[in-house]
């Protein structure tokens, strides 16, 4: 059967747009597993730092395996992230390239994106059984994603923190230096919370978790920077009930996990002093769907939140990544909040940043 016998409207250009995209995807996919694999064994700091050089060249300064080396140095001459010499066999990552690919750039480095993809596709049987019995997947058994997304925020907020983040608030830089009582709920391994500490000795911080690995790590940390300013919990933020005790509530992509966020949010205005500051990162997005078809990583978004955030909650019509812009100003106005602000950093696509006084 030919397209041209389905349907005389049948057009043959759509076939051909939607085969290349889906070349385009095919590629990509496996493009991003090998950029995971090259910033999981530091390949791109290896190569950031040599000459145009051979694969056995490049395997020794990695302390690798040549074969494999070679074979990921292939890959990424096809997907044009490395130059090659056909006439030396030398492989070279261009310093514009690097300044993308490489720790030391962070919060601008964009491999631990790259993670993402086959962190969520390893547990591809147990999704797939969710989408037949809408079952739900635990969080133990979600290997990696909490380390990665760990990770994640450690280079694009901490790194951020001081010369980006803060910034967009700067009366309250002067109130952490003088002193000010914080809390982070959701702090997960205590990274930004411990930035924090670290930057203000004068300010005490608290971190809530409900997870008490996350907490037992980040109170490790915490002892091992010899922060005594900075003291962690294991609690279910949804049932925060203190009243007026702190200048700043943060909450840094935690707010998406909770099936009951506009309770938490009234909790959140009632723990606020009456002069303090919600400070949220959200994920930049619309609400609806159609608002977010020009957005650069939206399907990477809505994939995540497709097999992770839904199959990690037992309450689905509730629990996923994109809150968006409408429903989250919506929500904060439903808490009591009044006065709020949203912000962007250039160097941010993923997020927008609330700044909300009480």
């Amino acid at each position: 059967m030919t397209t041209q016998s389905l349907s005389p409207l049948f057009d043959d250009s759509r076939v051909n747009a939607l085969s290349q995209q889906l070349t385009n995807i095919f590629n990509s996919s496996a493009l991003s597993l090998m950029v995971s694999i090259g910033h999981r064994t530091r390949l791109f700091e290896v190569l950031s730092l040599l000459p145009p050089s051979k694969s056995e060249q490049v395997a020794h300064a990695a302390g690798l395996q040549e074969r494999y080396v070679q074979e990921w140095l292939n890959v990424m001459v096809v997907g044009k992230i490395l130059d090659y010499s056909s006439s030396d066999q030398t492989y070279y990552l261009p310093p514009e390239h690097a300044i993308l690919l490489t720790r030391a750039t962070s919060p601008i480095n964009m491999t631990s994106i790259a993670q993402y993809v086959p962190v969520i596709t390893s547990d591809e049987d147990q999704i797939v059984r969710c989408f037949s019995e809408g079952s739900s997947v635990g969080n133990t058994e979600l290997h990696r994603f909490h380390e990665m997304v760990a990770e994640d925020n450690a280079q694009r907020v901490v790194s951020a923190l001081e010369d980006h983040i803060l910034p967009l608030v700067p009366e309250l830089l002067e109130e952490l230096k003088l002193g000010i009582d914080v809390l982070e709920l959701g702090c997960s391994r205590g990274h930004i919370l411990n930035k924090f500490a670290l930057l203000f000795p004068n300010s005490q911080f608290t971190g809530y978790d409900l997870n008490e690995t996350e907490i037992e790590t980040a109170t490790h940390r915490a002892q091992s920077q010899q922060l005594h300013n900075v003291h962690y919990q294991v609690r279910d933020i949804a049932r925060l009930e203190e009243v007026e005790k702190y200048n700043l509530i943060t909450t840094f992509d935690a707010m998406q996990e909770h099936t009951a966020p506009n309770k938490l949010l009234r909790n959140i205005y009632n723990a606020l002093r009456p002069d303090g500051v919600y400070f949220r990162q959200e994920i930049h997005a619309a609400s609806d769907v159609s608002g977010n078809l020009n957005h650069p990583l939206a399907p990477l978004l809505y994939t995540v939140s497709c097999v992770n955030r839904m199959t990690t909650s037992s309450a689905i019509d509730d629990f996923k990544l994109v809150i968006g812009r409408e429903k989250a100003l919506q929500s904060l106005q439903d808490a009591g909040f009044t006065h709020i602000e949203i912000k962007q950093l250039p160097h941010d696509v993923v997020n927008d940043y609330y700044v909300v006084h009480k």
